[in-house]
């Protein structure tokens, strides 16, 4: 079994690894504009809401809201066999998505990213939807297959909750955004590109072609130095296990072709971990015992990277060995959604510039960290000065 180059030790060591990471990232700075990624396929707005719990008066912040989801959990089983009404109170609307999400934070730190996916406009299909023109100001080419698709975003200070219409995104396909790309385009785009994030596979039934269509077309493309995949399923619990292994194969056969990294949650890595067959372990489990089901799925899968990011740190296991990072954990985030698309950012940019396992992971958790204390994702300057005065983690609610 791969040592751990950076298991959980003193804080100062911990600082060393974000200072390392830190000066890695400000020394490949030259580097990023001639970078190039290409992030798809999927495409949401997302309605950012607090759940009632208490309201005081009828001014827009005169509530006490339901700040857990044991608290809104008890609140719904409470009207069984009755009824209630939960009020909610919008804080915001904005461009969601796993992979604009990835793509917008790319782009904030300065990578030059491709765009392919659900952001059309309902009213002109070859637009941007006005939604997500902020976000396309960050992206060098953004390619609009279909309308977005809409999340219901329930904010809690211990997790959220996410309640999909994924209508709209079923539309994309490889075919499909082909043609919206133009002739030869999109395979012109994933060729040349150093980074190729494709995520939301839960949620599109359109993914499992897009991943053999990369694979046909990569396998038979001369190699290019450097390239490498980055995939996200997005919690597949609402998937069956005989879908989920048939997908697992196709990250396998794409694998084959590029270096390919799996990021995965907590208890996404669990749930496939069963399902590979890689043996089982129980949520509450250490450091330890994450830094080994990366390991040991890297090696079930045949992949060349697996990233496990729980909320306290990450773990992940490549080639090289295996890793362990404590991140910037707080429990009280200005905003959690897009978190894990954040740190699939930091983490496959640092891996693309070339960071060791421990720096990439203390970038990874940087970009999340940063990303959720102030909602907006960070540039490369707020990265680096993060990483310098890396904030300690706090303990996770178990």
């Amino acid at each position: 079994m791969p040592t751990t180059p950076e298991a959980p030790g003193p804080h100062r060591d911990r600082a060393t690894t974000a200072r390392r990471a830190a000066d890695a990232l400000d020394a490949a700075r030259p580097r990023l504009a001639s970078l190039a990624a290409l992030v798809g396929f999927d495409g949401f707005i997302d309605s950012i809401v607090h759940m009632v719990d208490v309201r005081h008066d009828m001014s827009p912040t005169g509530y006490t809201r339901l700040s857990t989801i044991p608290d809104f959990a008890r609140r719904c089983a409470d009207a069984a066999g009755k009824s209630t009404n939960i009020e909610q109170v919008l804080l915001d609307e904005r461009f969601g998505g796993n992979g604009p999400l990835m793509a917008g934070a790319l782009g904030a730190l300065g990578v030059p990213v491709d765009f392919v996916g659900a952001v059309a406009s309902p009213d002109h299909p070859g637009h941007v939807h006005p939604v997500f023109r902020a976000f396309a100001e960050r992206c060098r080419r953004v390619v609009p297959v279909a309308p977005p698709s809409h999340t219901l975003c329930l904010e809690f200070d211990d997790g959220k909750l996410m309640f999909n219409n994924t209508a709209s995104v079923q539309a994309v396909t490889w075919d499909t955004a082909a043609r919206a790309a133009g002739p030869g385009v999109l395979e012109s785009l994933a060729r040349d590109a150093d980074l190729i994030g494709v995520v939301n596979w839960s949620l599109m039934g359109g993914v499992p072609g897009i991943f053999r269509a990369l694979c046909e077309r990569l396998a038979a493309a001369p190699s290019r130095p450097g390239q490498r995949i980055y995939i996200d399923l997005s919690d597949p619990a609402k998937r069956t296990d005989l879908d989920l292994a048939e997908c697992l194969g196709d990250l396998t056969s794409l694998s084959a072709a590029r270096p390919l990294t799996l990021g995965l949650n907590l208890a996404e890595s669990q749930r496939i971990s069963r399902v590979a067959g890689a043996g089982a372990y129980q949520r509450g489990q250490g450091p330890d015992d994450i830094i080994d089901a990366a390991s040991r799925l890297r090696e079930r899968l045949g992949l060349d990277t697996v990233v496990i990011h729980p909320r306290e740190g990450a773990a992940a296991a490549d080639p090289s060995g295996a890793a362990w990072f404590s991140g910037p954990f707080t429990p009280t985030p200005a905003l959690s959604t897009g978190a894990g698309d954040h740190f699939n950012a930091g983490f496959a940019l640092a891996r693309a510039l070339g960071l060791p396992l421990p720096e990439s992971l203390a970038a990874a958790t940087a970009v999340s960290g940063a990303y959720v204390r102030d909602a907006q994702s960070p540039t490369l300057d707020r990265l680096t000065a993060f990483l310098r005065d890396l904030p300690e983690c706090h303990a996770a609610a178990p």
